[in-house]
């Protein structure tokens, strides 16, 4: 398992560099403002250029930016969007309303779809399992900014049950912004209540028709006990490191939802690096390499979770034989 989990975090680390060399490259591509154009931020934004190797060739350049930024963890200053400030305490300033609205979602999305999952299943092949399911594909296969745009229609148009974008401010744990934040949960959460729900159905479905569970049954347990003692638990193995990927992936946010309902995450930061006038590299590179990581450890934290919650599973291991 160790030998396992080493070479997953030495492939994640092989992943992580190739995709920022290559923002890094594609950015240098690109051309960059004169600096006599920012005015009196001129010298200041000259002398971090100076100090990143601007005038400098490529390799040096990529050599001091991961010097700078991946180990001392210096990556600038913003250039057009915050002109002057500090990337990186921006972007920290903007992380907690992502992490809040997706940890809300993760909250609302969770309990729900094992909850559906699981009437679903027991009801199996009945009304409720057919509407259920037509529900579910419904759901899966439309995009959150289609939710957020019936949302904002009905419950914050029409019905003024909230408002249209997140209140201003950075109190984040008032009465005022979690009502405001609603509309947003609830575009992010259809989908994932959705995929969950359909992913529980499925592992309890296959779990309550195992012969073990049929010779519990047959030694006297009754349904409910076999599928509470057994059932559950053995369908959970599969759908807990999906779960827990989620919760990993709360900071990743969601780039639409959090641009239409004014949430002041990383999301519309992270649009905003790239779709204005003068595009913002510094924000680019940080943000890219944010999101790249939250992937890859995702995906990392699902696989290896699989070898400690079910001990049957050692992962990379090889056969006998």
């Amino acid at each position: 398992m160790a030998k396992y989990v080493l070479k997953r975090i030495l492939l994640m680390v092989m992943v992580f560099f190739i995709i920022i060399s290559m923002c890094f490259i594609l950015v240098k591509l690109l051309p960059n403002k004169p600096a006599e154009q920012f005015g009196k931020d001129m010298q200041l934004i000259e002398m971090r250029r100076e100090a990143l190797g601007y005038n400098k060739p490529l390799i040096e350049q990529y050599g001091i930016f991961i010097r700078k930024t991946l180990i001392g963890g210096d990556w600038g200053i913003s250039e057009s969007l915050y002109l002057g400030q500090n990337v990186w305490d921006k972007f920290m300033e903007k992380m907690p309303a992502t992490v809040l609205v997706n940890a809300y979602t993760m909250l609302f999305a969770v309990p729900l779809g094992l909850i559906l999952g699981i009437y679903a299943a027991l009801r199996k092949n009945k009304w409720q399992d057919h509407l259920i399911s037509t529900l579910v594909m419904v759901f899966v296969s439309v995009p959150s900014y289609i939710y957020a745009f019936l949302v904002q229609y009905f419950l914050c148009f029409k019905l003024k049950w909230f408002p249209f974008q997140m209140v201003a401010g950075y109190d984040y744990f008032t009465w005022d912004t979690f009502v405001s934040l609603v509309p947003a949960i609830l575009s992010l959460g259809f989908g994932t209540v959705a995929g969950l729900t359909r992913y529980t159905r499925a592992e309890l479905t296959e779990v309550l028709t195992s012969d073990y569970l049929l010779l519990a049954r047959t030694k006297g347990l009754s349904r409910a006990q076999t599928t509470v003692r057994h059932a559950l638990r053995n369908s959970m193995v599969p759908i807990f490191p999906m779960i827990l990927g989620e919760f990993i992936g709360i900071m990743s946010g969601s780039l639409i939802i959090e641009q239409i309902f004014g949430i002041p995450g990383v999301g519309p930061l992270y649009v905003a690096s790239v779709t204005t006038a003068t595009p913002d590299y510094n924000f680019f590179m940080l943000l890219s390499a944010f999101y790249t990581f939250i992937g890859l450890a995702s995906n990392i934290v699902i696989d290896i979770s699989y070898g400690f919650i079910d001990p049957r599973i050692r992962m990379g291991s090889k056969k006998n034989g």
